[in-house]
């Protein structure tokens, strides 16, 4: 009688990865609260602590990035992160998504100065550009674009300003939907609200008045009453300057999609050994594997360890048992407790191999838990090591 061994799945290189030249981009995506943010800001360190120009970008609002890099504010703007080796020739920013202020400079660059002031002083484009649905996924394709301009650029003697970007993406399903933005853009800018909106700009003249008139009038008669006459106004001015605030914008945010599914693309997934976490890490790879986006494998983080792994769980309760009724309750405590985390090690090792029979040919990497949270460089570092050695 034969058994089938249960499938292992390859390991991830991590340092080979990062000290992959040909790799530019590394995307960290993945559930929330599985330690991903802190993942992708030890990747960064630890790529320039090698040699490379790095800046993390980070979509999560959340501000434990900054904490982590001792910073005491992260902004639209790249920020260096001070206290890191730089002896390999590496450097380190670091930044956060402020989807306003990027909104604001794609109105500047693509815009006359006078219409630009006009878009960005007009009500209802502050309302939307500060809250409008997929704002966010779209000025994330934007600045990613940016910053890769900038890593494709010549700077000089010195070479480009960074050669890695590392992105941290927010902490939910919606990690991915920055992948939907050039269809979402073209839905929107494709609707027949707003080609009746533009009827009268690309129609021209009073002849297009007339043709504005006689197709929406009803339309603009109803919403002039929702609305008010004046919002209403700054609704027509914001979308009659769509072509020129998106002229190229849905251009870009289909090159930027094109470069993310290119080779020097590495898509990491980043999940906790739980059951509900690595399901969603699932979902993550099927929906990468369906995009044909480069899946660079799996990050399990805060993975339990056990430092007397010969002493199973079972034992060690039998033992704190024992020990507990001859009156050694210290040593019952600590056989007690050695018994829950190599119950929770046993059920995290499962969970692991069930992860692998369903993606065999998916590298992981495993990290261990840590004695406390990350809340510095030093802790960065020690984490990037971890990364490399899992």
């Amino acid at each position: 009688m034969s058994t089938r061994a249960t499938p292992r799945s390859p390991r991830l290189d991590v340092d080979a990865l990062l000290a992959d030249r040909h790799t530019d981009i590394v995307v960290c995506c993945g559930s929330g609260g599985v330690g991903k943010t802190t993942t992708a800001a030890a990747l960064g360190l630890r790529a320039a602590e090698q040699g490379r120009k790095v800046v993390v970008l980070t979509i999560d609002p959340a501000r434990r990035l900054a904490q982590s890099m001792g910073l005491t504010e992260l902004d639209n703007t790249p920020r260096p992160v001070e206290h890191i080796d730089t002896t390999a020739g590496g450097s380190l920013d670091a930044m956060m998504l402020d989807m306003k202020r990027t909104f604001d400079e794609v109105v500047v660059a693509h815009s006359t100065p006078d219409k630009a002031d006009q878009i960005l002083a007009n009500p209802f484009y502050q309302a939307v550009s500060s809250s409008f649905a997929g704002t966010q996924e779209y000025m994330a394709m934007e600045k990613l674009g940016q910053l890769h301009q900038e890593v494709r650029a010549n700077g000089g003697d010195s070479g480009p300003r960074w050669d890695l970007i590392v992105v941290d993406t927010p902490p939910s399903r919606s990690a991915l939907d920055f992948l939907d933005a050039p269809k979402r853009l073209g839905s929107f800018l494709d609707g027949r609200f707003i080609r009746l909106m533009t009827a009268p700009a690309k129609a021209g003249g009073r002849a297009g008045l007339r043709v504005f008139n006689a197709g929406i009038g009803m339309v603009t008669s109803t919403l002039s009453r929702v609305l008010g006459g004046e919002m209403l106004r700054d609704v027509q001015t914001f979308i009659g300057a769509l072509d020129t605030m998106f002229g190229g914008f849905r251009q870009r945010a289909d090159t930027t999609y094109a470069l993310l599914a290119q080779r020097s693309t590495a898509f990491l997934v980043v999940a906790a050994p739980e059951r509900d976490a690595l399901r969603e890490a699932s979902y993550f790879i099927a929906r990468l594997e369906s995009e044909r986006m480069p899946l660079t494998g799996l990050v399990l983080n805060r993975v339990q360890q056990v430092e007397a792994p010969g002493l199973s769980a079972a034992r060690a309760r039998a033992a704190a048992e024992e020990r507990a009724d001859e009156g050694d309750h210290l040593t019952s405590a600590l056989l007690a407790l050695h018994a829950d985390v190599a119950g929770a090690a046993d059920r995290q090792r499962q969970l692991a191999r069930r992860f692998s029979v369903g993606h065999p040919s998916t590298p992981v990497v495993q990290v261990p838990a840590l004695a406390e949270d990350v809340h510095d460089v030093d802790g960065l570092r020690q984490v990037g090591e971890a990364l490399a050695t899992g």
